[in-house]
Formats: C-alpha cells, structure tokens, sequence
C-alpha cells in the first residue's frame, strides 16, 4: 500500500532557511520568492521522513552546497537512499536527531548552515496500521520511531505500573483521567494483554466519558506513550543545545511543532538564547558587559486555512525560526539555554530492564536514538 506524505509548512520552513529576506516582516513567509538565489553551505534535514523538505531545499542549493538528512524510522531511510541515488549532494545517516553533532562529526562536519526539524509522527507512521501509531487502525501496539530497537507499548504497557502509566499519560498527553486510564490498563491486563491499537484505544474510550469536540478519546493517551517511549523531549532537548554548538554563524534554525510541550521547549530555548541578560536587566550592569546573544529569534508562522483546511494534521503545527549570531557560546556550551523542567522520565531501551525513576535530566542522560 502506498502512504501518501504531505510536509506540514513546507514552503516556509525551507523559506526560513534560504532566504536572507526571511525576517523582514514586509515579506511575505509563506512563499519563496521565484528570485531566490542559489545557496552554498551545509544541510541538515534532521527528520527526513518521506523527504518533502528536503527535496524541496535542494531546489534551492547550489551544486556544491551539501545536505545530510537524518531519520530512526528505517522505513524513511529507505525512501532516503532513493534520493541519494538520484542526487550526489545527499549524505544520508540513519539515526535520531538527539546525536545530531555526533553523526555530523562522524562525517566531519563541525558547522552547518542551516538545520530542519520537523517534529512528530509523518503521515505515512500514522497511515501504516504496523507501526501501531493510529488508534483508528487495527495494528499491533508498537509506537517506536525506530523499529529495530527499545520496547513496544504493548510491552511497556505490560509491566508499567499504575502510577507510572498515570504520569506519563498526565504529564506528556496533557490528560485529566489519567488515573482512571492506568487503573484501567492494569485491570485490564490481570484478565488478558493489550495487544493492538484498537485493544487501546477501545480501553481508553470506555475510561474518558467527555471528550474535545472532534478528538478521539483515546488522542492524548496514544500521544503520551508514543512521546515517551520514543523519548521526544529528552531528544528534543538534548538537539536544541546541539544545535547551538553547530550552527555558524548566520546559520539558521527552523522547528515545526505539533505538540504544545514541544513548542513550549522551542520557544523557550530560543527566547533564552536570544536574550541571556534578561535576568539581569534590572541590576546596574554596564550595557557592553551584558551578556550578548546566541540566536535571534525570526519570529513564528502558522498554517493557513488553505493548508489546515487542504490538511487536517496542519491545524496545531507551529514553526519557530530563528538564526545563530557571533557570539561564542558560554562555557556550559549552551546546555542553560534549554529547558529541562519538562521531562519526568527515560525509559528502557530494552525489554525487562525497566523504566527509570522521575528527575534525570535530559543533559544527564545523554544519549541518543
């Protein structure tokens, strides 16, 4: 079966990184202008996918600029070798974005031009009943990005126990029945396991007696565990304080979010680094001794009603933009500038070893995908 992938944002979010002009509020973001200029430099697609961000910015790069494009799902590597075949500029690296500069080192790249991320689960995860992300679909309760590694839901769901279920249903999906969803899921398992997404979602619905006008019941639930297994936050984390390290200077970052906690650490990370003397602002410090910033922030673009309306999965993405500057990184490399305060847990990579206990942050458990 083919899974057709629409990009989210994606005349903006390649616009954000290849025009100069790009935040000048006078002009217009949605659109790349016809006299845009080829562009030397180094790449990054950190979320391949099925690569419609990536294809669209090579029509934007010069035949000596460089783009490496990155993905867990074994699947968009597929789909990105496909693109290498048919265009040398494309270096591709199978691996999640949280050990960005690693692969980047690896291939010895130390500074980037610009960097892409398209946060979240792509049409075609969502559309394949396999993977286990659609509650709609009938599939086995899977949930990882990379499927050649760490546990399933349905493994996880097995052994989790009440309270850990309830936090990471409450904390990453955002859900006021959190706890009857857990007391739900263990009961249930006493008798028979959750096998499918349909197991789940069927769960859940008989639990959540209210629910958003036009949202599954079972929405926030399958979004939870998916993040927290996958890890999404602690990846996200550990990315943003990478990616201060590796952008040069002018170079820029462009993040689209589907999430509210994702949006948040974005924001949050790009208002810090854009403003490190904001804390101090009201001591008696002399201007020239403030501390300068990291990024600068170029602002935000949403979806228009064209896209929402053309694609339903638009209707909560965020883009965030922002571009390095010149001044050097503190001595902490830039790790004060991200948020942490979001994360409450890693889980296992392997089945039978557990989850860990709340309170280790992404910055001390330094891992990648």
């Amino acid at each position: 079966m083919a899974f057709v992938h629409r990009s989210v944002l994606l005349e903006p979010a390649v616009n954000a990184l290849v025009d100069r002009d790009f935040g000048d509020r006078t002009k217009k973001r949605n659109d790349i202008a016809a006299s845009t200029a080829l562009v030397d430099g180094i790449f990054v697609d950190a979320t391949f996918g099925r690569g419609g961000h990536s294809r669209l910015l090579l029509t934007h790069l010069s035949p000596q600029a460089r783009l490496v494009v990155l993905d867990k799902d074994p699947e968009a590597i597929a789909a990105a070798e496909v693109l290498r075949h048919e265009d040398g500029r494309v270096t591709v690296v199978h691996g999640g974005f949280a050990r960005m500069a690693e692969h980047l080192e690896e291939l010895g790249i130390t500074k980037v031009d610009g960097v892409l991320l398209d946060l979240g689960v792509s049409s075609p995860q969502i559309d394949d009943a396999g993977r286990g992300f659609s509650f709609m679909r009938e599939g086995p309760l899977d949930m990882r990005m990379d499927t050649s590694s760490g546990i399933t839901a349905a493994q996880w769901l097995a052994e989790a126990s009440v309270e850990e279920i309830k936090e990471v249903i409450a904390h990453y999906g955002e859900e006021r029945f959190a706890f009857q969803i857990a007391k739900a899921v263990v009961a249930r398992r006493e008798s028979r396991p959750l096998c499918t997404t349909l197991d789940l979602a069927e769960l859940v619905a008989s639990v959540v007696r209210t629910r958003e006008k036009g949202q599954h019941p079972a929405t926030r639930t399958f979004q939870a565990i998916r993040i927290y297994l996958n890890q999404e936050l602690e990846e996200l984390a550990h990315a943003l304080a990478a990616l201060l390290r590796i952008l040069a200077p002018g170079g820029r970052l462009s993040v689209i979010s589907f999430h509210s906690l994702e949006d948040r650490m974005v924001k949050q990370c790009i208002a810090a680094a854009a403003k490190p003397g904001a804390a101090q602002a009201r001591l008696p410090i002399p201007e020239k001794d403030m501390p300068q910033p990291i990024l600068k922030s170029l602002g935000r673009v949403l979806p228009n009603e064209a896209e929402v309306s053309g694609n339903v999965r638009a209707r909560s993405a965020v883009l965030r933009v922002a571009e390095r500057t010149t001044t050097p990184l503190p001595a902490d490399g830039g790790v004060s500038f991200v948020p942490v305060s979001g994360l409450i847990k890693t889980t296992a990579t392997k089945r039978g070893t557990g989850a860990r206990r709340p309170g280790r942050s992404a910055q001390s458990a330094r891992r990648g995908s």
